[in-house]
């Protein structure tokens, strides 16, 4: 693939904030770029105001004619896997004989023009990635980034520096998207259970987190969580590995971590090295062992210890990622992305660290009915950890509704009785109805519009 005798970029699924972060990367760069998403949001606003034409109905006749006029060699067309396979639009360009490509596909040639830092993991990529992408451009070496959040300190997914010698990215196993990368250090978080609607088995996807691992060339380096099932053995010859925790004994770990005002305090021990009270703006044991990945990444390409307290003291998180919006003695309001049952737990069970006397209410948007389906008993025991709990109906995303598989079903499967199930727009009287000491919203799905408007209402209160 030729990008420079491209002069037209056309996406689907362009709000997407993967391949979000690719359109800017090509409008950056002079392209003519353009799309569709079926929903405008605050994103798509966001491209729209950078100058990127964004539509919102699936129609061949929504094409631009810009697209259809360009001779096709020309023209490059990138969609995101959810897309659905009956879109008109796709289905045309297709037929025309347009060049399409996945997201995954084009990120794999963007970033093997430079050596690269790919995070995968079924969950921790996205906060690992920003917080790797912000140790090197605070140290001034800089970098080049595709993120799958908005980092807070930068306000936007995709960081450029073109005189950056890194890019870093995160690395989606949807759909197996990672293996078109071929990284020069890789980092898995994680290798839970999920997206079995695609994988149809546990042990596949883990076959496929060890395939993306056997894609680091000679002089590679591979850092994995302890106890994941990575076959270091089975590595290319050449490639380096070494695991970390954030608990327990590894090549790279954490030790004596404490809570003081709101902030996490650690110990980072590195091959009989110790860095004493290292700090960490985020709350979370999970965001103490995705730093603990994060430094070991940053010394591994040759930041310096007083490089990576500073970034790593700077960090402010990403977008959705245990953000506050409201913090004060007598409220607090929290919004997370955890979608799976095991990020549920990590951010209830950190909550719950920091306002042990209080009583925390939960707000849970299931995303997808597979994934409801396959996870139906994980859902219910990580929600039981909530004091209150308050259930949406499910997102369904790219998916079809499935008979039987809705939020009442896994209701039913709470043992605890403060629970209820609740329409959106009935979401905002059944919180200010009762008191609340914290409130977290949790969804991968459109429950963040919910945010503001629940902050708006508890504000005077």
């Amino acid at each position: 693939m030729n990008f420079e005798k491209t002069e037209v970029y056309y996406f689907l699924g362009i709000g997407g904030i993967g391949m979000s972060a690719i359109a800017r990367y090509f409008h950056a760069h002079g392209k003519l770029v353009m799309g569709y998403d079926k929903t405008s949001t605050p994103l798509t606003t966001e491209l729209e105001m950078e100058g990127i034409a964004v539509h919102f109905d699936d129609s061949v006749l929504e094409i631009p004619p810009i697209v259809r006029h360009t001779p096709k060699e020309k023209v490059l067309v990138i969609y995101t896997p959810a897309i659905p396979k009956d879109s008109q639009e796709l289905n045309w360009l297709a037929e025309q004989g347009y060049t399409l490509i996945k997201r995954s596909q084009a990120l794999g040639i963007i970033t093997a023009q430079s050596k690269s830092i790919a995070v995968a993991g079924t969950h921790g990529k996205t906060t690992t990635s920003s917080m790797i992408a912000h140790l090197l451009v605070h140290s001034g070496k800089g970098c080049n980034a595709f993120l799958g959040g908005i980092a807070t300190n930068y306000g936007t997914n995709l960081l450029l520096d073109k005189n950056a010698e890194w890019t870093v990215v995160e690395a989606d196993e949807y759909d197996r998207s990672f293996l078109t990368l071929s990284p020069t250090i890789s980092v898995i978080t994680s290798t839970d259970a999920d997206h079995l609607d695609i994988y149809g088995s546990h042990e596949y996807m883990k076959e496929s987190f060890n395939l993306f691992a056997q894609k680091l060339g000679d002089g590679g380096l591979l850092i994995y969580r302890k106890d994941l099932p990575i076959m270091a053995s089975a590595l290319p010859e050449g490639v380096k590995s070494v695991d970390y925790s954030g608990s327990v004994h590894a090549g790279h770990c954490a030790a004596n971590i404490q809570i003081k005002d709101g902030k996490y305090y650690f110990d980072y021990h590195s091959q009989g090295e110790c860095w004493p009270a290292v700090e960490l703006g985020l709350p979370g044991m999970h965001n103490v062992e995705n730093a603990v990945s994060a430094i070991a990444v940053c010394q591994a390409v040759g930041l310096t210890q007083a490089e990576i307290r500073n970034g790593l003291s700077s960090f402010q998180g990403v977008k959705r990622r245990f953000e506050y919006h409201i913090r004060r003695d007598d409220l607090v309001l929290i919004d997370d992305y955890a979608h799976h049952p095991e990020e549920l737990r990590a951010c209830i069970s950190s909550v719950r660290q920091l306002y042990p006397e209080k009583h925390i209410t939960g707000v849970f948007q299931p995303h997808l009915f597979t994934r409801t389906r396959d996870f139906l008993e994980e859902f219910a025991r990580s929600l039981e950890l909530l004091d209150d709990i308050i259930l949406l109906p499910i997102y369904p995303a790219r998916e079809l509704p499935l008979p039987g598989i809705d939020s009442q079903l896994l209701l039913d499967n709470i043992s605890k009785p403060t629970k209820k199930l609740v329409e959106k727009h009935n979401l905002l009287a059944e919180l200010t109805g009762s008191p609340r000491q914290v409130i977290v919203m949790l969804g991968a799905g459109d429950i963040d519009a919910l945010v503001s408007p629940v902050a708006v209402a508890f504000s005077g209160k």
